[in-house]
């Protein structure tokens, strides 16, 4: 359910962005850490203070008219190219060659100049010939400038609650972007790299890494990837890929697995972790990164203390040591479960449910890590899931899920971000980005002491900061989640298998 690249959306202006639940804080080890400034003597003249922050809150409304700007004018701009390619007009312009004549100047005056929309056709076989032309020779148009600009602005409002965004490394890549200067950007992304290395470099960006790449989109002469940079302006899901355009279709076709889920038994340091398990966000967290990522979950049965039996479904993440392996938790895994719903692993889980007799009706908990979070939702969207199973509770940690809904509007979603943690930005909701989730939903979002990708993204990660300095976060998922309480009767591991 993408939205149309040429529609404006409504926006919350507060209620989407993520929101901060620590103090935001100099980042642990990083060189670029703003300093302290220096206190003048006590008798001497008051020192100048510094320039107080833009407001957040204020440069993302700015964003948002911008934006609803650019997508006004873009869309303004389709309507016109299809007036004046359109059979309609054409039959006037015999009936009527003087009028159409003029007609005709006034729209392209408004199409081609500077004053009006900019080179601004779109739409169409012709539309879209006129565009690529543009984009071929650089004409912009009005709305892809009101477009980087809402984009800017964005960037602005991240580095409040990202103070490392404000270094000048990180200042001279953004600006570059901004700028549509390529080379500079390359040579500010190398810097960049050189100084903090690929993880922390990559950390550092990371809050704004989908403006960054819609601004790369929107700014280069190719005219195939611009669909990447409006859908994600206008807060959808994009289905192209930022640098080529090439559809994110095609992934579907490198997972095709109809899906296998087999019984295993557990090895002796899995066996250990499940041996001291219980009804806790923790527990189930710890649980997960036992199963590690090579294709096994774990279907749990308890015994609860109404006297009901439910079961809790845990999801792992994605495997990073091969793009595609045998399992449905690899790469090509997790990009196929952003854009779709039917996956792999999806296929896998309900053939699991099956194989393993979970009655029709049976109250079903579902925990995932990364991609066993998005397989979560995917699988609570699923309309034959829903009306099999009774969905309670989608806790998912580290996910990009935000444009996922359930089949069931009584499931309850709770999601937990590490704000460090690069993936659950990757729905194209950022710290800085205006659109919402339904307020049905609990997020609980924070930042830790765990900055560098790919640790901030480890299940020990959220496990350690809900243990310490964040156990209110683990309290209230726990009391959420208080309905499974009771005796686990059952731990089964299964191996899931894309055949």
């Amino acid at each position: 359910m993408t939205p149309q690249a040429t529609g404006a959306s409504p926006r919350q202006l507060t209620e989407g962005r993520r929101k901060d639940t620590s103090d935001a804080r100099p980042l642990p080890g990083s060189c670029d850490a703003p300093a302290l400034p220096d206190a003048g003597p006590a008798d001497g003249p008051a020192a100048t203070a510094p320039p107080a922050p833009a407001d957040g809150d204020l440069l993302i409304a700015a964003s948002v008219l911008l934006a609803d700007a650019a997508l006004a004018a873009r869309q303004a701009g389709a309507h016109l190219t299809g007036a004046l390619t359109g059979g309609g007009f054409a039959l006037q312009a015999l009936r009527r060659p003087a009028w159409a004549a003029g007609a005709t100047l006034s729209c392209l005056r408004a199409l081609t100049s500077r004053a009006g929309l900019g080179f601004a056709a779109n739409g169409g076989t012709v539309g879209e010939l006129a565009r690529i032309a543009g984009n071929l020779t650089r004409r912009r148009p009005a709305s892809v400038a009101m477009a980087v600009d809402a984009f800017a602005l964005r960037i602005e409002a991240a580095t409040a609650a990202h103070p490392n965004l404000d270094s000048p490394h990180a200042r001279r890549l953004t600006d570059a972007l901004v700028a549509g200067d390529r080379l500079e950007a390359a040579r500010a992304l190398h810097a960049l790299v050189e100084r903090l290395g690929v993880t922390r470099a990559l950390t550092t960006i990371s809050p704004v890494i989908m403006e960054l790449l819609a601004l790369l989109g929107l700014l280069d002469e190719n005219p195939v990837n611009d669909s990447f940079s409006w859908v994600t302006l206008a807060g959808g899901v994009p289905t192209t890929d930022p640098l080529f355009g090439l559809p994110c279709s095609l992934i579907k076709h490198l997972n095709p697995g109809p899906g296998r889920a087999e019984r295993a038994e557990p090895d002796p340091i899995l066996a250990k972790v499940l041996g001291t398990s219980r009804n806790d966000i923790v527990s189930y967290i710890n649980d997960i990164g036992a199963l590690g990522n090579h294709g096994l979950v774990l279907l749990r049965r308890i015994a609860c203390t109404d006297g009901a039996v439910r079961h809790v479904l845990l999801l792992p993440g994605t495997s990073f040591g091969l793009v595609s392996n045998s399992t449905p938790q690899d790469l090509v895994g997790a990009f196929d479960g952003c854009l779709r719903t039917d996956t792999t692993y999806t296929r896998a889980a309900k053939k699991l449910l099956k194989r393993a007799g979970v009655p029709a009706g049976s109250q079903l908990m579902m925990v995932g890590h990364s991609l066993g979070g998005l397989t979560a939702m995917n699988l609570a969207a699923d309309l034959d899931v829903a009306s099999e199973y009774r969905i309670t509770h989608v806790v998912t940690l580290g996910s990009p899920i935000d444009n996922k809904r359930p089949a069931d509007h009584t499931t309850r979603v709770v999601s937990l971000v590490n704000k460090h943690d690069v993936i659950p930005t990757l729905d194209g909701r950022g710290p800085a980005s205006p659109h919402d989730v339904p307020d049905s939903w609990v997020e609980l979002s924070w930042l830790d002491e765990s900055y560098d990708y790919p640790l901030s993204h480890a299940p020990q990660a959220y496990s350690d900061s809900l243990r310490g300095e964040l156990a209110h976060h683990r309290d209230r998922v726990n009391a959420l989640i208080g309905s499974y309480d009771g005796e686990i009767i059952g731990n089964q591991p299964y191996m899931l298998r894309d055949r």
